[in-house]
């Protein structure tokens, strides 16, 4: 076969796992949020960076940007992605207990930010309809950005991260409904406002219903036959149906294909497969994000930028500055600690990604002038880009002193996995572990890898998941870094050698009690760092002892003291001959 070969058709990917591979790991390593790193990426490398020199010097078109539609619709899962995996974080009952923020606070934010947008907007001449889609287009947030910046610096599961979370939740609600009205004042409309808004929302309300109610009696029967066939490719396969699925069901019915992603990482949080979920999709996220942001860049057009630079600059700076200081009156009026306030107010203040789809296509309706338009776009992008350097700013002024008690017992219960035990294997022996933590009002976790066991044991209301533990990103997911204790039940040796060694590298500090086959196995794993290894063989000796023992008539005292005595003589020879051999390079840590 002659056919000629076209290496142009890959050049935007290739251009994008450059980007992906060489430049933000060079900003992870020079401390800078790869965010920053993506959208700088993307505009030089866009039409109006490279793309601009190009005209003139021919050779550099091989590493401009120039087909960014190629990338542009791909790039929008990474925002369908991560509103997935906040999903997952939450649940139906923890969106319940938020929505007092959410709809309380959220809707204010909107609403006020609009109108005094809008107010400033017919004051400087625009229609009232011109005003009105600036000012809600302006008063929406980015959720790209904000999210994955406070998950960077871990503050999604602080104050701030519940406070800001909410209202970008709310924002994400409102987009539908703001795009009909950006339609009715376009002239898409019959004249009759309230039937135009029951009539554009009423496919967007049925789907929703549907892909919640589909959801809940579909989900989890998939997973379960897909965890079956213990194929992690078809698992995988499974989570981008569903996530995929979720999305275009929903842009189908005019809702954002984010907010179906959203409901149904909803309904799967609330499943045995949550965890191992997460897991699975994470690498999807975290290079369709990294699309996202390198796609936005591109579309950065810095030839309006150099044309009015003061213009473009001073809306970028009044928009942060007034959305800021709207968010920390409102937040504070609300009843949250000064420096949440201060800190949501930052990350909030800056445009967000739906403002381009919300001008563009105000724009092609006639209802916003193009080189408003044009303008508005590019500060929108400049405000977008300042979100890393305020998230920083931010999180210097936040963690000064802790805050005092605010609101964020309205916004999202405690984290529910810290301070809990953690159960690896949840056969006879790990369910006795349980319920005896359970007499004794201990929290924990549960892993396994049995779907039927896991189904089985959740009809009862235990907290079992599906999951395979031997992966540190996995226990990770599991709470293991503020866990009590990790429990290792396996039967199979190797496994249980792979459960401590991935625990000990995620944290050194945790106490692990580990089932042994034997004295040798005992051996390797407190080579491996467990803090107590209990070896079957031995410990089915001593229970026949102590059976002896009292069936002869030796007090029962007498009987336990000398067992107990045994049992340490027994430990003591295991941890101090180690393993012969160090499996998987690690070795118990010297005693000080």
């Amino acid at each position: 076969m002659n056919a000629s070969f076209d290496l142009g058709v890959y050049k935007e990917a290739l251009l994008f796992l450059v980007t992906a591979g060489v430049v933000a790991p060079l900003f992870v390593r020079l401390r800078i949020s790869p965010v920053l790193g993506y959208l700088l990426a993307g505009v030089a490398l866009g039409p109006f960076g490279l793309g601009k020199l190009a005209e003139r010097m021919p050779p550099l078109a091989a590493l401009a940007l120039t087909n960014v539609d190629a990338i542009a619709r791909l790039a929008e899962f990474g925002v369908v992605v991560l509103l997935f995996t906040i999903g997952l974080e939450l649940s139906f009952e923890r969106v319940k207990r938020m929505r007092r923020a959410v709809f309380q606070f959220g809707l204010g934010q909107l609403v006020v930010c609009a109108v005094a947008i809008g107010l400033v907007a017919a004051a400087l001449g625009r229609t009232p309809a011109a005003a009105t889609i600036i000012g809600a287009a302006l008063a929406l947030s980015s959720t790209a950005i904000v999210i994955p910046v406070l998950a960077e610096r871990k503050r999604l599961a602080a104050p701030v991260g519940r406070v800001t979370f909410a209202t970008l939740l709310l924002q994400d609600l409102a987009v539908a409904p703001l795009l009909v009205l950006v339609t009715m004042l376009s002239g898409g409309h019959s004249g009759n406002f309230v039937a135009d808004v029951a009539l554009a929302l009423a496919p967007a309300a049925a789907a929703l219903a549907a892909v919640i109610l589909v959801g809940r009696l579909l989900l989890r029967p998939l997973f379960h036959s897909v965890a079956l066939t213990r194929s992690p490719e078809f698992f995988m396969a499974a989570c981008l149906l569903v996530v995929l699925g979720a999305a275009l069901t929903a842009a189908a019915s005019g809702l954002s294909m984010a907010l179906g992603a959203f409901v149904a990482g909803l309904l799967l949080a609330e499943t045995e497969f949550r965890r191992e979920i997460q897991v699975t999709i994470e690498p999807f996220k975290g290079l369709l994000l990294g699309l996202f942001f390198v796609s936005f860049g591109a579309q950065l057009d810095l030839s309006i930028l150099a044309a009015q630079p003061v213009l473009t600059i001073g809306l970028a700076v009044a928009l942060i500055a007034g959305k800021a200081a709207l968010v920390l009156v409102l937040w504070r009026l609300f009843g949250a600690p000064s420096r949440v306030a201060g800190e949501a107010a930052l990350l909030l203040g800056p445009g967000g990604e739906f403002a381009f789809v919300m001008i563009a296509a105000a724009v092609a309706g006639g209802v916003v002038e193009q080189a408003d338009g044009a303008v508005l776009l590019v500060a929108v992008a400049l405000s977008m880009m300042t979100i890393p350097l305020l998230g920083r700013i931010g999180a210097a002024i936040g963690r000064r002193r802790a805050p005092e008690l605010g609101p964020e017992a309205l916004v999202a219960p405690p984290d529910e996995d810290a301070e809990r035990v953690v159960i690896v294997g949840y056969g006879r022996v790990g369910t006795l572990i349980g319920e005896m933590l359970e007499l004794h009002r201990i929290r924990y976790i549960a892993v396994d890898a049995d779907p039927n066991l896991i189904a089985r044991e959740r009809r009862a209301g235990k907290p079992v998941y599906y999951g395979d533990a031997t992966r540190e990103v996995f226990l990770r997911r599991c709470g293991v870094e503020t866990a009590r204790a990790l429990v290792i039940t396996l039967d199979k040796p190797s496994a249980a050698e792979e459960v401590v060694a991935a625990a000990r590298r995620v944290r050194p500090d945790i106490t692990i009690i580990a089932r042994a086959r034997d004295a040798d196995h005992a051996r390797t794993l407190y080579d491996l760092g467990v803090s107590d290894a209990v070896p079957e063989t031995i410990e089915a000796s001593l229970q026949l002892s102590e059976a002896t023992l009292v069936d002869l008539g030796v007090p029962m005292g007498l009987v336990i003291a000398s067992i107990h005595e045994k049992r340490d003589e027994f430990r003591k020879l295991l941890v101090a001959a180690g393993a012969p051999e160090r499996p998987h390079g690690v070795r118990r840590p010297k005693k000080a």
